[in-house]
């Protein structure tokens, strides 16, 4: 994942991703003076509203080209190059923020094991990532066409339900506060090619196995199969479910 990030597609075309994140931040309730990590932090929008706050924000992503936008985009603030899996901080974290970020990162298990470690005891733990049942209606469609002409049509997201991601928080010594699954339709941000544009963006496992020259058919019997279920108004949307979870740290081990 972490060399297949286009920033400047995703800042263009995308930026409903961070934007969505706003009320998130309202649930973390940031403090003046504390040290909070961004997990997932993107070209780092929302690591630079944290810091707003007059907390310490720190970003951290294990893609090259977002970090390298984050620190374009906002040179005073510190953004960290490294893989939710397996960092390490010098110093624990007061709370830890990731907004649309963990579904991307299968191995959950060692992902929650590094930010428990990663945060003081007591420390908040606030995050949104898309969860079960989220762009059901997208790789439905995607996968269908691509089967149907031969290809294998695998995604690597991990979309939790509630209780699967809230019994590997607590084993890992976090206490839930508060777990939701719950749908956001979103409206993506170009008319006519809305759709294309967000499988190039996100939708890439997809397209792995198929040839450059035979990617735009399968693309627009994609769009036909889907116009009936996500196009509205003229616009194209995609139907996400967000598993949105707040949880503090009992040990922080």
């Amino acid at each position: 994942m972490a060399d297949q990030w286009d920033s400047s597609l995703y800042e263009d075309r995308h930026s409903f991703v961070w934007k969505a994140g706003a009320d998130l931040l309202a649930l973390l309730e940031p403090q003046k003076g504390e040290r909070i990590l961004d997990i997932g932090c993107g070209p780092g929008q929302l690591t630079a509203q944290l810091a707003e706050s007059g907390a310490e924000a720190v970003g951290m992503d294990s893609s090259v080209s977002m970090v390298a936008q984050a620190r374009q985009n906002f040179p005073r603030l510190r953004f960290l190059l490294a893989d939710v899996r397996n960092f390490h901080v010098d110093q624990p974290f007061d709370a830890l923020f990731s907004n649309a970020a963990l579904h991307w990162v299968r191995d959950a298990d060692a992902a929650i094991a590094c930010m428990a470690k990663a945060l003081k005891p007591g420390g908040r733990l606030v995050l949104e990532m898309g969860g079960q049942g989220n762009i059901a209606r997208i790789c439905a469609g995607t996968e269908a066409v691509l089967r149907e002409a031969g290809y294998k049509a695998e995604h690597t997201w991990y979309f939790p339900s509630i209780g699967e991601y809230a019994s590997l928080l607590e084993k890992h010594g976090f206490l839930v506060h508060f777990a939701q699954n719950f749908a956001r339709w979103t409206k993506l941000e170009h008319p006519e090619r809305g759709l294309r544009e967000w499988l190039e963006m996100f939708g890439g496992a997809y397209f792995e196995d198929v040839p450059n020259a035979k990617r735009e058919p399968l693309v627009r019997e994609i769009e036909s199969r889907l116009r009936p279920a996500l196009w509205c108004d003229g616009n194209w949307f995609a139907d996400y479910r967000r598993l949105r979870v707040i949880a503090t740290s009992r040990s922080g081990t």
